[in-house]
């Protein structure tokens, strides 16, 4: 069955293209701003968990706001919130990095506060809470998929992103190399985020056609005596009850799998570059080579490969055997022989680029068209509880266990693949059925 709109899914893969980019650029040398400015691994974990926690506030409510006012806003509305966001990041360059408060705990570590660090703190904080980009561009490809390529566009869009962190991490390398260090990066994630706004206001249309144009309860003389056509206007559309979502077929179950997957990464990600900088003794180029390989590996798996696999199997075949080589990558990290890393990270990118596409498709085909907005920012919500708990928890764990952190990662993504094993019926499962959504909604 084919979607009822359709559309070029060109403007969106720009769109979040040019937001990976900018992202990435300032990601090899964030941990060692915070390093600078008196942070420890803790406090890199904690300013990760900041844009998390605020990202659990906005993301829901943007993502509801997308269902009833529309993709396009919703998205410019994001975007806006990064571009200001990045703006701040600038102003901790101009501020002294006197200490205003020094800690040495046995537990915590040993850091301090300074102005900067305050400043990093509040442009993560902003950009967090208009961060519903993410599952609003989520919901805007779903619109204008079918049921036939819904998981090949998935995978085209993280082929985007990744696209983005092969070349964000070169590009800070070259211009990290300059005089003035670390501002050029971020200046030119400024100017990136700009690119995304003129994207998104002139070349991405809107993507939902029935969004709340009026108040349904205002009726004038041109709709009673002319031919006005009927608002388009969903009432569940405006504040889907989250009970109503929870019940939707295989929802439950493949928002907790959103979550571990999101905890098992972000344990990773909060250890790995420290780890790098301090047992690897890596530099920032280094750094930025690792995780532009990384991500080259991701587009060559979640672009031809899934392309062509995705032919002879379905999401939920893919989810598993995608989760089990994921596990098993991240057993690889603990070592400090570049092979192994390499080896891990071929791994890594092989199992989240099968799994990750698999599991948003499924959800994005049991969401429906009436909730896709809501149930994707339900799942970033998911995401963003799994970040702040992986980023803080992961950093005082890190300083506790160290690179034991990486087989934790492992457990966790091995119990996504025992979860997943549910998803090999994912096709009858979880295709959308509107007469027993509504006989569920109506219980």
């Amino acid at each position: 069955m084919m979607s009822r709109r359709s559309g070029s899914i060109y403007p969106i893969l720009a769109v979040n293209f040019v937001g990976s980019l900018g992202f990435s650029i300032v990601l090899p040398f964030l941990v060692f701003l915070v390093t600078r400015w008196g942070g420890n691994a803790l406090i890199y974990g904690v300013m990760g968990a900041t844009y998390s926690v605020f990202q659990l506030v906005g993301a829901p409510l943007l993502g509801r706001w997308s269902d009833i006012y529309g993709r396009r806003k919703i998205l410019l509305l994001s975007q806006l919130g990064t571009l200001a966001s990045w703006a701040v990041f600038i102003v901790a360059f101009a501020l002294p990095d006197t200490a205003l408060l020094a800690v040495d705990s046995g537990l915590l570590g040993e850091f301090a506060v300074t102005l900067p660090l305050i400043v990093l703190f509040l442009a993560r904080a902003f950009d967090g809470l208009t961060g519903g980009n993410v599952s609003v561009a989520n919901a805007y490809l779903s619109d204008i998929s079918s049921d036939e390529d819904r998981n090949a566009n998935f995978g085209k869009m993280a082929v985007s992103a990744n696209l983005g962190f092969i070349l964000g991490p070169a590009i800070a390398g070259v211009l990290g190399g300059t005089a003035w260090a670390e501002l050029p990066p971020v200046l030119a994630a400024v100017v990136i985020s700009l690119a995304a706004t003129l994207i998104i206001v002139y070349r991405l249309p809107e993507s939902n056609p029935c969004v709340l144009r009026k108040n349904p309860e205002r009726v004038n003389v041109g709709q009673v005596l002319g031919p006005d056509h009927k608002p388009c206007f969903d009432v569940e559309a405006q504040k889907p009850p989250l009970w109503d979502i929870l019940r939707l077929t295989g929802v439950p179950l493949l928002l907790t799998i959103y979550f571990l997957v999101m905890l098992g990464f972000n344990f990773f990600y909060i250890a790995f570059p420290v780890y790098a900088v301090e047992s690897l003794v890596w530099s920032v180029r280094d750094t930025g080579v690792f995780f532009s390989v990384l991500s080259f590996f991701m587009v060559l798996v979640q672009g031809p490969v899934l392309g062509r696999v995705s032919r002879w199997w379905d999401e939920g075949p893919l989810a598993v055997f995608g989760s089990l080589i994921l596990a098993a990558s991240f057993i690889f990290f603990g070592s400090r022989s570049l092979y192994s890393l390499y080896l891990g990270a071929a791994l890594l990118a092989l199992g989240n680029g099968l799994m990750w596409p698999s599991v948003v498709a499924i959800l994005s085909r049991a969401a429906g068209d009436r909730f896709q907005g809501a149930v994707q920012g339900l799942a970033s919500s998911f995401g963003a509880v799994a970040s702040i708990m992986g980023l803080v928890i992961g950093g005082v764990l890190f300083g506790l266990l160290g690179a034991g952190v990486f087989y934790l990662s492992a457990g966790i993504i091995a119990l996504v693949f025992l979860l997943s094993l549910s998803l090999l019926a994912a096709g009858k499962r979880f295709q959308p059925n509107p007469d027993r959504d509504a006989e569920t909604r109506q219980q």
